[in-house]
């Protein structure tokens, strides 16, 4: 049997429960591609799965990992959009398990995009998920359109400095909450004001992206016009949904999907240069466990990757 290498769990753990191994080469079937990653973006669902808090896992050895680029080897039966030899990215499977934190994948062709040529692997690996949550946020959810005022949270995180960017294309006035040493690079992408994250001096926003929750969610209703909505990336909060109804407020449940259409999208922002991916750290894929260390401190600025070349 081939085989391929990759960052895998044995069973539920700290960081230190990931380890290289070899595990079963995956075989494309209809509708699927086989790719060689040459990367994989590192998102918080990763180590919350390998801590037992996020995506069910039915089985051990496990691979995590659900973003990834590189570059197609083989396609299933009925694929006719993508051949040998594309360079592609995308978040395949999720909520199922993709298996991105190895040497290859099986992928739908559909969940996929082609890279665009002048963006690296690293890149567009720290692309799909944070970039199609942002997205959502808001525009599917949030309904920005010109004009309104959307106040991002954590503008220099993952999701957020991606968020900031689409906004202040899409002709909003950007509001970034971040740190005091964050705040020049969350002006760089495109913010008209910078806050500090702790504090919430502003008002009258039509849309503010929330990744936290909690109560924290709950003060930012404060912040909003009457009619205005927050839009929350972790997921439904009954409390927090009837507290924006008793104010004349809404609020929005962000659950990311895979969707190649929205990448390609995406990807051309990314090669017009709308859209620029902030890669942090790249570790080597036998550093996951490290990866995974700082990227639970919550003090990152864009995105961590791993390297599998």
């Amino acid at each position: 049997m081939n085989m391929t290498r990759a960052a895998l769990i044995d069973g539920y753990g700290p960081p230190q429960a990931l380890r290289i191994g070899r595990v079963p080469l995956p075989e494309p079937g209809h509708g699927e591609v086989q790719v060689r990653v040459h990367a994989a973006g590192i998102n918080a669902i990763d180590w919350l799965t390998r801590a037992g808090r996020g995506v069910s896992v039915s089985s051990f050895p496990a691979v995590l990992g659900w973003d990834i680029s590189g570059a197609v080897t083989r396609t299933g039966a009925g694929v006719t959009t993508l051949k040998a030899g594309d360079q592609v990215f995308g978040m395949p499977r999720f909520p199922g398990l993709a298996g991105g934190y190895a040497d290859h994948v099986t992928a739908p062709a559909d969940s996929l995009a082609v890279k665009p040529g002048d963006v690296t692997h690293h890149s567009a690996a720290g692309t799909p998920m944070a970039a199609l949550t942002a997205w959502q946020a808001l525009f599917d959810l949030g309904g920005l359109s010109p004009g309104q005022r959307v106040l991002v949270q954590g503008a220099a995180g993952g999701v957020g400095h991606i968020a900031v960017q689409l906004a202040a294309r899409a002709g909003a006035e950007v509001i970034g909450a971040a740190s005091l040493g964050n705040h020049a690079f969350v002006e760089g992408l495109g913010a008209h004001e910078v806050v500090d994250h702790s504090a919430s001096p502003v008002r009258d926003v039509d849309v503010v992206i929330d990744p936290r929750g909690g109560e924290e969610a709950l003060r930012l209703l404060d912040v909003l016009s009457p009619g205005g909505i927050l839009v929350t990336l972790k997921g439904s909060d009954a409390r927090l949904a009837q507290a924006a109804r008793a104010r004349g407020l809404r609020v929005g449940f962000v659950y990311v999907a895979p969707n190649g259409a929205s990448l390609a999208n995406l990807a051309a922002l990314m090669a017009e240069g709308h859209l620029r991916i902030a890669v942090e750290k790249t570790f080597p894929l036998e550093e996951a466990a490290a990866a995974h260390v700082i990227g639970e401190t919550g003090h990152v600025r864009g995105r961590l990757v791993l390297d599998a070349t």
